[in-house]
């Protein structure tokens, strides 16, 4: 009879010690962070911010000169080459097949939202913001429109002219 005690206490004291919960295992599906990780992490985004404002992208405009006042001439040549060549995948206000044209001018340096205008195949390749907007567009590739140099930046300034709404 003591024996059988003494088997019951022992199972009553195993199951007592696997639900403390001090021997619990981590589940390999959970995703919570622990907060040094959170705050590298959240680091690391800032960075990447930061960078996206400085980084000018690859092609032919490597430093352009942005007036204060915007050049009426310009806004209104860029939204005519813009509504003939890139409204079928590109809207301001939402995303179509491309991303949403509002806000550029505030998240991408000048010479990033030209280059990606006149040279989005190596942008595409070589430029790490371009290649994650592609991931996010369903690898949806920009189609090379030919536009000149002077086209891009006059579709820059009609871009900065919807901004500053």
């Amino acid at each position: 009879m003591k024996t059988v005690s003494k088997i019951i206490l022992l199972s009553f004291i195993s199951i007592l010690l696997a639900c403390s919960g001090s021997n619990k295992k981590k589940d390999p599906y959970e995703s919570k962070e622990s907060s040094k990780e959170q705050t590298q992490e959240k680091q690391s985004s800032d960075e990447s911010a930061a960078d996206d404002e400085v980084n000018k992208g690859i092609g032919p405009f490597t430093s352009v000169d942005i007036p204060s006042t915007i050049d009426e001439s310009k806004v209104k040549r860029g939204k005519k080459v813009f509504n003939n060549l890139c409204t079928a995948c590109h809207k301001m206000e939402k995303k179509v097949v491309g991303p949403a044209i509002s806000g550029v001018t505030e998240r991408r340096s000048p010479e990033w939202v030209m280059n990606m205008i006149v040279n989005p195949q190596e942008m595409i390749k070589k430029d790490p913001i371009a290649k994650k907007l592609l991931v996010e567009h369903n690898m949806a590739v920009m189609a090379n429109q030919n536009v000149s140099e002077e086209d891009a930046r006059a579709i820059y300034e009609y871009f900065r002219k919807y901004d500053e709404k």
